[in-house]
Order: C-alpha cells, then sequence, then structure tokens
C-alpha cells in the first residue's frame, strides 16, 4: 500500500483513528463551506502554500483530464494517477518559469474560482484555469507588486469576484489586492484595467504579514505572523478603509479566565505564531489557526464579532498522543515528551480538519505522525466529539523545518485529503467516512521538480509543479461520485431485492430486469453514470427510448424520471439501523447517515448527479410534462421542485435543532393528517424528513401550532411574541432557499431549445395551499400582533412580512411569465386580475400601519403603482415620485400617476408637473384634450392650445355653454398667440362663424325655453334643423317676423350630411309664418295689400327685399304654397289666396 514510507509501529497494518469524547462514534453534521483561502507562508519554507477547500462537487469536473503527465514517479504508484490538469501554461507563465534561476522564490496559488496567480520577483501573473485542454491566453494579466525588502508571496494576494452570485467569473468583475510582508497594500477593482489601482498601507507593530484572504462584501482580511487581524474594505471609489478585528470579546468574554478555560474558549494568546487562516463563505466565519488557538470571527458587511478562541493545545494533545502512543507500556512517560505542530486548517462536511504533527524525540527510530483532527463548529463553542485519524504518513524526523507540511481536502462532500511537501504528496482521507480511501506517497521531487503551490478546483486536488505545470492525482478505482453505499443500495434495487450480491454487473445484471420495467432500466443507466462507465450509460439509454419514439414513449420517459426524482428525494435510510425493520423490501435507494441532516445533503448530492446524469445522456432535452397536484407540469421543472424541497428541508431541519419543540409539535401533526405511522424505533423527525416530497405540510401545521400557542398564552409573555417570529422564520427561510436555488440553478434545468408551449407553471411554493398560508400568517401578523406589540416586535415582524410576501408575490410573477404567449392571453388576463387584486389586499394594510419603507420595498419590486403613488401622496413626497417616474419610464409610471389623479380629481396636482415631465405630460394629454389645452397655456404652446380648444369646441355636443366657452376661449388663445396676420384673420373669421350659428340658440325665446322646461346651461348644442323646428313650433307662441327670419338664416347652417330637403324645409317655415295670422275677412277693408300689411309673411318678404334677397329665386311659386299641406285648412280659404297671390305680384314680379 505505502512501500516508501516506515511502517509505524504505532499504526500497525493501517491508520489509527480514535473518535473521542464521546463513548461511541458520532457523526459531525455539516458546517458550511469556505471560498477564498489564501496559502499558507512559513518563513523557512516560503514554497509551501495551504490550498482551497471546495465545496461543490460536480460530475463534469471528475471526467478525467486528458493531457497526462508522465512523472518519473508515476509508474511506481499503485492507487492513483497523477495528470495534467487544463490547457498548456499562459506563455508568461512559462517565461517566468523559464527565466527563474534556481534560487528564485517562485510561489502559486490555486482558487478554486479557476484563477490562479504566480508570484516572482515583483510580478504577479494572473490567469484563468479549467480542465479544457482549450487554451485562454487571453485570460491571463501581469501585475506590479508594490516593494519590499522581503520575499513577496502568493500568500499575500487574494482574487474577490464582484459579479452576481453563480456568474462565472470574468476579468471585468474580478478585483485583486496584494500586500507586503512590511504591510504595503495595493488593490486594483477589476482585473481588466491592470494600471488602475489603489494603495494604503497597514501597521502591525513590527509583526510580517502573512496571509490575505477574500472575504464577504468585496472585503480582505490581513493577517500577521503574530495573530493580528486588520479589515480592508475598498469602497466604490477604490479607497480602501481598514479596522482591526476585535479581540477577545466573544459570548463568553465576561465569565473570567478560570471558567474559560475549562470550556476552551481563551483569548489569543500573545505568543502564538499563526498557521493557517480558514474563510467558510456559507457561515459568514472567518477562523484563524495559531500554533495554540483556533480562533473564529462572524463577518458582516463591514463589521465583525469575535465568537471563540478554542484551547487546541489543553484539549487536541492528550488525543492525539493517545491516539498514537496509547498502546505503550511507557505511555506515561512518553506522552511528557511528545512535540506536536499545528500546521493547517481546511473543511468538509463533517467539520474543520486540522493538520497537526507528532514526534517524541526519545522514540529510535524518531518518527513524524502527521495527524488529521476533525472537529465540528456549533456556532459559540466548538464539539466535544473529535476524530483523530492518524495517517500513514510517518517519515523520520530530520527537524522541525523539515516537519511542516500543508494540507488540501478539495472536495467538501468527500473525506479525500492529500498532504504535500516540496517534493511529495501523500494522498490519504480524514477518517470520517465509514470507507477510507486508499493512502499512497506520490514523489514529485525527482530529476528537479518541486511543488510550487496548491489548491482546488472543481472538486479536485489541484498542484503547481515547476516542471510538470498543473496537475491532478485521481484514484485508480471506479468509485461512484455517489455518497457511501448509495451506490450500493442502488445497485440492489436495480437486480432486485433478493439478490444476493449487492455488486452490480451491467452485463449479467440486465437480464433479471423485466424489460418493461423503464424505470429499473433508467436507474440502472444511472447508476452506470455514476460509477464513470459514461459510454454503457448512454448506450442503455438509446436503447430504452430510442430518438424516433411516439408520444406514449415519451410519456414513460417522463414516468420514469420523475419515479427516480422521487426515489432520490424519498429515500429510505436503509442503513440506518433504527430504520431496518421500516423500509419496504424494494425501496429505490438508500442511504447510510445516522444525522437527519446528513441524510437530506447525500440525497441533494445524488438528486444533482441524477440532473447531470439526464444531460449527458441526452433525455433532458427529450422531457415533456407529468401531472402533479391535478396539472401537468414540465417535468423538467418539476425536477428543479424537487431540488428545492431538499434545500426547504436543509433549512427546516436547521430550525428544527434550534427549535426543536415547536418544529417537533408541527411534525407530528403534519404526520398524524397524513395518516403516517411511527415506527417505535423511530422518531417523528426521522419519518417527516425521510419523505421531502411532502415537506411542505409543515406550513399550515405550523400555524395551527402558533394560533394554539397565542390563544392559550398571555399577551405579556415572552413565549407569545417570540412564537411568531420563529414561526414567520423558519416560512420565511424554507421559502426563500428554495426560491434562490430556483433562480441560481435555472440554467441548469433550462433546455437548449425551449418548447413552443409547456404547461402553466406554478411553483410549489405558489400552490393554492401555500398561498393561503401566507395569507392566513399576513392576518395573524396584522391583526392579533402588531397591535399588541412594542415598536421592537413590530419593527421584525414587519420586516418578516415582508420577506413573506416577497415569496407570494414572486410566485405569481413565475406563473404569469409562463402564460405570458399570445395563445394564453385570456388565462393571462384573468390570472394578472386575480394577482393585482391580491397583491393591493396585501400590501395596503402596510400603507395603513405606516410601514411605508416596507410597502415601497415590495411595490417597487412587483410594480404596483397605485401602492407607490398612494404612499407617495399620503408621505407628501413629491421628489420620490419623479424618481419613480425616472425609474419605471420603461413601465408607464407617469402616465398611471397622470391617470390616478384624473381619477381623483387632483387635476391641479397633474398640471402643475415639473418642466421635466412637461413632454411625458403632454403625450398623455393627447388622449384627453380637455384637460390638454390648460398644460399648453402653461406652456406657452399657444397655437397648439387654440387648435386643442377649438377640436373640442367642434366635438362638443352636449353642452350649448361649454361649446361657447371653448370658442371664446380658442379664439382667445389665437388672439395671443404668434400667428400670422393672415393666418390668424381666417382662424377668428372662423370661430367667428360658429359664433353666430351659437348666436340663434342663445336668443330662443325665454317664453319658449321656460315652456319646454329647458335651460341655455344645461341644454345640449342644438343642430339647424332643431332650431328651426324651435324657432317655428306652436309653443313658441309669442313668435314673430324675426323669429321666422331666424329660421329661414338658419337654412344655410343644414349639413349636407343631414337628409332634409332645404326648399321643403322653407316652404314649411313660410307656411307656418302664413298660419299665425288670421286670413278670415278683410275687416272692411277692400285693398288685400293694406289689409295684409302688418302680416308676419309680408314682414318677412319686406326683410328679405331689404337684404337684396332675389325673391324670385327665393321663395316657391305661389301655386306650390297653395298647395302644400303645411297650409291645413288655408288651402280653401278663398280670400286668403286671392290676398298671397296679390303680395305675389306686388313683392315678387314688383321686384323683378
Amino acid at each position: 500500500m505505502f512501500p516508501s514510507a516506515p511502517a509505524s509501529p504505532r499504526t500497525p497494518g493501517g491508520s489509527a483513528r480514535r473518535n473521542l469524547g464521546s463513548a461511541a462514534p458520532s457523526p459531525l453534521s455539516r458546517p458550511g463551506g469556505r471560498k477564498n483561502l489564501p496559502a499558507v507562508a512559513v518563513a523557512s519554507s516560503p514554497v509551501l502554500f495551504s490550498p482551497v477547500a471546495r465545496r461543490s462537487s460536480s460530475l463534469s469536473a471528475r471526467a478525467t483530464p486528458t493531457r497526462v503527465i508522465q512523472l518519473p514517479s508515476a509508474s511506481e504508484t499503485v492507487n492513483y494517477d497523477v495528470k495534467g490538469f487544463g490547457s498548456s501554461l499562459p506563455v508568461k507563465v512559462m517565461e517566468a518559469l523559464k527565466k527563474a534561476d534556481a534560487d528564485d522564490q517562485l510561489s502559486v496559488q490555486v482558487d478554486e474560482s479557476g484563477w490562479a496567480w504566480l508570484v516572482h520577483k515583483g510580478r504577479l501573473i494572473v490567469w484563468k484555469i479549467g480542465q479544457s485542454p482549450v487554451a485562454k491566453l487571453s485570460l491571463c494579466k501581469e501585475l506590479q507588486l508594490p516593494p519590499s525588502d522581503f520575499q513577496w508571496s502568493s500568500s499575500l494576494a487574494a482574487i474577490s469576484c464582484l459579479g452576481a452570485s453563480g456568474e462565472v467569473p470574468s476579468l471585468q468583475s474580478l478585483a485583486i489586492m496584494v500586500a507586503t510582508s512590511e504591510g504595503s497594500v495595493r488593490y486594483w477593482p477589476s482585473l481588466a484595467h491592470e494600471g488602475s489601482y489603489t494603495e494604503t498601507f497597514t501597521d502591525f507593530g513590527g509583526s510580517l504579514c502573512s496571509f490575505l484572504t477574500a472575504v464577504k462584501g468585496g472585503s480582505f482580511i490581513l493577517s500577521s505572523s503574530s495573530g493580528q487581524l486588520i479589515r480592508l474594505i475598498p469602497d466604490s471609489s477604490g479607497k480602501i478603509h481598514q479596522h482591526a478585528l476585535p479581540q477577545g470579546q466573544g459570548m463568553f468574554s465576561g465569565i473570567g479566565r478560570k471558567v474559560s478555560s475549562l470550556l476552551g474558549i481563551l483569548s489569543p494568546g500573545n505568543d502564538a505564531v499563526i498557521s493557517s487562516v480558514l474563510w467558510d463563505k456559507e457561515r459568514s466565519s472567518f477562523y484563524m489557526l495559531t500554533s495554540s488557538n483556533l480562533n473564529k470571527w462572524e463577518i458582516d458587511d463591514s463589521s465583525e464579532r469575535y465568537i471563540l478562541s478554542w484551547d487546541i493545545n489543553r484539549i487536541l494533545k492528550e488525543h492525539i498522543t493517545d491516539a498514537i502512543w496509547g498502546s505503550e507500556s511507557n505511555y506515561e512517560d512518553i506522552k511528557g515528551g511528545v512535540n506536536i505542530q499545528y500546521m493547517d486548517l481546511q473543511q468538509n462536511r463533517d467539520g474543520l480538519v486540522i493538520l497537526a504533527a507528532a514526534w517524541h524525540p526519545g522514540d529510535r527510530p524518531c518518527l513524524v505522525y502527521y495527524t488529521l483532527i476533525t472537529v465540528e463548529d456549533k456556532g459559540y463553542q466548538m464539539s466535544d466529539d473529535v476524530v483523530v485519524e492518524v495517517t500513514q504518513y510517518n517519515p523520520s524526523f530530520q527537524s522541525e523545518e523539515e516537519v511542516v507540511c500543508c494540507l488540501i481536502v478539495p472536495d467538501y462532500f468527500s473525506h479525500a485529503a492529500y498532504l504535500y511537501k516540496e517534493n511529495e504528496v501523500f494522498a490519504c482521507s480524514t477518517g470520517t467516512g465509514r470507507i477510507s480511501l486508499p493512502q499512497e506517497k506520490i514523489i514529485f521531487g525527482i530529476q528537479g521538480d518541486s511543488i510550487l503551490g496548491a489548491g482546488s478546483c472543481t472538486g479536485l486536488p489541484i498542484f503547481f509543479a515547476k516542471k510538470s505545470g498543473l496537475t491532478t492525482i485521481l484514484s485508480r478505482e471506479n468509485i461512484s461520485v455517489l455518497p457511501e453505499d448509495l451506490e450500493d443500495s442502488l445497485s440492489c434495487s436495480v437486480a432486485g431485492p433478493r439478490s444476493e450480491s449487492p455488486a452490480f454487473d451491467i452485463t449479467s445484471r440486465l437480464e433479471f430486469i423485466p424489460q418493461e420495467d423503464k424505470t429499473k432500466l433508467l436507474k440502472a443507466a444511472f447508476l452506470q453514470y455514476c460509477r464513470k462507465d459514461i459510454v454503457n450509460a448512454q448506450s442503455m439509454v438509446a436503447e430504452l427510448f430510442p430518438s424516433n419514439t411516439d408520444l406514449d414513449s415519451d410519456a414513460e420517459l417522463d414516468r420514469a424520471v420523475t419515479q427516480i426524482s422521487v426515489d432520490l428525494i424519498d429515500d429510505y435510510p436503509a442503513s440506518d439501523p433504527r430504520w431496518a425493520e421500516s423500509v419496504p423490501e424494494a425501496v429505490g435507494f438508500s442511504n447510510t447517515s445516522l444525522i437527519l441532516l446528513h441524510q437530506l445533503e447525500d440525497k441533494t448530492k445524488a438528486h444533482s448527479f441524477f440532473i447531470e446524469f439526464l444531460h449527458q445522456v441526452g433525455v433532458f432535452e427529450h422531457l415533456s410534462s407529468f401531472p402533479v397536484r391535478a396539472v401537468p407540469m414540465a417535468t423538467r421543472l418539476l425536477l428543479c421542485e424537487h431540488a428545492e424541497k431538499l434545500a426547504a428541508a436543509i433549512v427546516l431541519k436547521n430550525h428544527h435543532s434550534r427549535l426543536p419543540d415547536l418544529v417537533n409539535a408541527a411534525i407530528l401533526m403534519a404526520l398524524n393528517k397524513r395518516e403516517c405511522d411511527i415506527p417505535p424505533n423511530l422518531t417523528p423527525a426521522d419519518v417527516f424528513f425521510r419523505e421531502v416530497s411532502q415537506i411542505d405540510s409543515i406550513f399550515e401545521c405550523l400555524l395551527e401550532e402558533e394560533e394554539q400557542i397565542l390563544k392559550d398564552m398571555p399577551v405579556e409573555s415572552i413565549e407569545w411574541a417570540q412564537i411568531v417570529v420563529n414561526v414567520n422564520n423558519i416560512i420565511k427561510d424554507m421559502l426563500q432557499a428554495a426560491s434562490q436555488y430556483r433562480q441560481s440553478r435555472a440554467s441548469l434545468y433550462k433546455p437548449e431549445e425551449l418548447p413552443e408551449r409547456e404547461p402553466e407553471y406554478i411553483p410549489w411554493t405558489a400552490s393554492s395551499g401555500l398561498r393561503a398560508t401566507v395569507i392566513r400568517q399576513h392576518g395573524i401578523i396584522l391583526q392579533m400582533v402588531y397591535p399588541q406589540a412594542d415598536s421592537n416586535l413590530r419593527s421584525i415582524v414587519a420586516e418578516q412580512l415582508v420577506a413573506l410576501l416577497d415569496c407570494f408575490l414572486d410566485g405569481y410573477a413565475s406563473q404569469l411569465k409562463s402564460v405570458d404567449r399570445p395563445a394564453d392571453q385570456e388565462r393571462y388576463s384573468n390570472l394578472e386580475m386575480e394577482y393585482k387584486q391580491k397583491r393591493t389586499e396585501l400590501l395596503s394594510p402596510l400603507l395603513s400601519l405606516g410601514q411605508y419603507q416596507m410597502a415601497a420595498t415590495l411595490a417597487e419590486k412587483y410594480h404596483d403603482f397605485d401602492i407607490l403613488v398612494q404612499m407617495c401622496e399620503q408621505t407628501d413626497n413629491q421628489a420620490r415620485l419623479q424618481r419613480y417616474m425616472n425609474q419605471f419610464a420603461d413601465q408607464n409610471f407617469s402616465d398611471f400617476l397622470f391617470r390616478w389623479y384624473l381619477e381623483k380629481g387632483k387635476r391641479g396636482k397633474l398640471l402643475s408637473q415639473p418642466i421635466a415631465q412637461h413632454g411625458q405630460l403632454a403625450n398623455f394629454l393627447q388622449a384627453h384634450e380637455h384637460l390638454s389645452w390648460l398644460h399648453e397655456i402653461n406652456s406657452q404652446d399657444l397655437q397648439k392650445a387654440h387648435s386643442t380648444l377649438q377640436t373640442l369646441a367642434n366635438t362638443e355636443t352636449r353642452y350649448f355653454a361649454k361649446k361657447k366657452t371653448l370658442l371664446g376661449l380658442s379664439k382667445l388663445a389665437a388672439l395671443a398667440s404668434d400667428f400670422s396676420e393672415d393666418i390668424l384673420q381666417e382662424k377668428i373669421e372662423e370661430i367667428s362663424e360658429q359664433e353666430r350659428f351659437l348666436l340663434h340658440q342663445e336668443t330662443l325665446p325665454e317664453q319658449l325655453l321656460a315652456e319646454k322646461q329647458l335651460s341655455l346651461n344645461d341644454m345640449p348644442v342644438l343642430s339647424a334643423s332643431q332650431l328651426i323646428d324651435m324657432y317655428i313650433c306652436d309653443e313658441n307662441r309669442r313668435a314673430n317676423e324675426y323669429d321666422f327670419k331666424k329660421a329661414l338664416d338658419l337654412l344655410e347652417y343644414i349639413d349636407e350630411g343631414e337628409e332634409v330637403d332645404v326648399n321643403d324645409l322653407k316652404l314649411k317655415i313660410l307656411c307656418k309664418a302664413l298660419q299665425r295670422d288670421g286670413w278670415s275677412s278683410s275687416d272692411g277693408k277692400d285693398d288685400p295689400i293694406e289689409a295684409s300689411k302688418d302680416s308676419i309673411f309680408v314682414k318677412i318678404l319686406q326683410k328679405l327685399l331689404k337684404e337684396g334677397v332675389q325673391l324670385s329665386e327665393y321663395l316657391p311659386e305661389v301655386n306650390d304654397m297653395l298647395q302644400a299641406n303645411e297650409l291645413g285648412n288655408l288651402k280653401c280659404n278663398a280670400y286668403f289666396r286671392f290676398v298671397l297671390k296679390a303680395n305675389y305680384e306686388l313683392y315678387v314680379q314688383g321686384q323683378a
């Protein structure tokens, strides 16, 4: 196994592993990942570096790199291959290596983000790395380091990605900071502009700088050799602000040194020497390992909190000594002389991993025992459970300088570990897994090669050798990427529950799988893929689901994929002995983790591999839909839903650890509703967290438990208020975890070509049950809790409510987006109406309570313009309104605001908009001309105002008075404008002509208006025909020649479009005039002319003569008039006929 190292008398036959602090092994829960850990720089060995730990582990990342490095020692390795990683090195890197003298100090750092940098003689070369063999020579930059009297080191350089979460870091989004040992700092805000940087200086009072680490919010932490820490925060202008991290102010800082020493939480000693640092991005925690302590800080965007200092010398020394020499007869004599050196700090899912070396000078031979210690961070204290793994790496002791070694734990989910020095790497495992990996030493130092630095990328250990370049070390064993034992149980599942052999051989087992059971066959292909047999996996899938399949085969594919996904997330942990009697005989998978959190993490990892498998074998592109919650859903989105539920379940499990009473009560209620039996050897939590697909059943139960406590507890009690805060946090965190996964992994679940039409998408976080839950909690908070709460509690629950409503509205937004297509416009309109109604119902109460900022946050995000306008009006914040007009210009916020003013009758505010909004207001008022003329006058556009007013007057028919006013205003606007004289005269004449027509209506007899119950202020605009009828009607009892003359004058206003014969109407007017006088006798007068001179008809003739009207052409023929039916009885009156003919002869023929 390991022939190169002498066998240790302390560890015959393998490594020694002790789980200390408890009687039985206790698995450690996941402490969170870490990123951007800089290399460890040791004064006596400046070429050694501490690598980066890696949380994620993608299957594609484990594909064998194509470039193989034939190292001199490669043929001697038994269990591992050393292979080249990625493409050729950039030219600048190769030139630096070529030009370097033998005694030049070169150091390299490999960062998990896929970047590496080399430091040589005041130069820093940064380049992009990756598994692809295609070179990306353009992604390489050379930077000048600040001057220094000491050697430059790659551990004093760090990169920070300033782009959006989930994006691949680019030159533009990459910031880099470097420091010298003396404390000179140089910062480049963007690697794309290497000439643009700022500088500052840090003073550690004589101590030299050791590490520079990128942490939260684009900031950095600079560490000194004596354990002093300074936070460096660049602002948007590039200026670097700095302050020291707090020391000794943890939560136990006031309990006294004697008591704190018993708890193992001493403050850092003054004589401590720093060994390593670690940044845990997931938990925002920063760790510092010194020669005597492990220290921890929590990091916010601009502040830090000192949490603890763990006395590793006092706590770990005896454990390590006992693990190595505990079986020796003279153990009591030995343990006093043992030397231990703590050298590096990494982490994986089981906890923090500390590399230590121990030796006893009295041993012959004196060997150095390299040991890995795993301990869980429980927040404010370290776990009592400590796992000590004594590796088989036991070289002879030469000197303390030769002892120095570094550690890589490249994959967060794996137990693989790699110890390395300048000339060799030792592959081993942390000892916390059920199965240990092979241990073996790989020599690099033959023929002058040496390791200049290391790190991890895509879950692989990466080493930079001076001659070999970037290399990685891969196990030769075809180990499945699935969590431990999951592969074995999957093999059993495919082969059948009664198979005697758990090992799965695809060639021998296919005959036992019924051909019609495509789900089992697809599972078998998935297993081959996980065992890295991609070719066989693809061929199996191609045979299962040929490309020329029909719709039934597509349905089978969706059914099989969905079933496997559900089997994964609802897997029975059969290897947990408590479940042994509770697992169905033919379950699809089994899981070994004894801790619920680990079970959920294993399911998450397995499910992610399943999605990669579907992509790699070409199945994903052929997925269609599958029914869920009684409606069809795109299968790809259903797969994402399963992963989202895993993320939510992990969040719920974390809350379960902190709030066991509340969550257990809700879990028991949920299981009772589902009528789930709880075996006597299991807890309700075991049963509930096993079935992840039903995780959403917890929400309603949490509310029921909350309502019961609110009912039972007095209002003034702490529990009364705390229950609402706790329930809010659980629901909020679960929904946000699901939403964050959905958004960050959207590309993973998106096919290369989206189908033309997919079913409507209703996320599980937007199901009717969950929406009802949020609405119900909204009522509990605002109706029951808020009125009774103090200001602090009000602020807390209001913020939580905003987060809940954000999830609620985001679900609607996703649903609306899925039906935003022409074929579904009716559905979209109905759904949008429902969405807007719910949005208003949920946000309006926030305004009523004065929570303007929180209402604004949601209204801005979800474009509830009504809420935004109401808020600005209630707070009289015109500046904010103007900002919204600019911010939401593309969404026509201005039009909404103007329309809102119109509907609320706030025309003064509408027309008093700032000059900057005049253009938008003018566009809006084009559809509201009754107001636009006011804006045009205000804007001094008088010609436009005249035109608008004239248009309004021409179209006004409802009110006579309004039409007259509009014409008058139009004339005034024209007179005040800058029209030329000719155009002005033309426009005034046009308006005057209309006014003359209106004058006929304005001068209607008052008696007539009273008779018809009309008023000039209220009556409509009458047409010429209507006015004629008014003037000649019988109700106009006082009508005289003037009224009938007006009627005749109105004939010229008869529109050609009206179906009226002007001559017939003229005849009617004249006949009506004739009927107004009595024609029975001459009253003793023989002269007919004299007898009729005072008649209305004769007076009309006289007026026409005065106006120069040619009566022979204007009047109808006398015989036509005498035959007109409109004359009534006068047609038979001989005297009338005589008089009428006499007057015709006098006036008509006389004029001729």
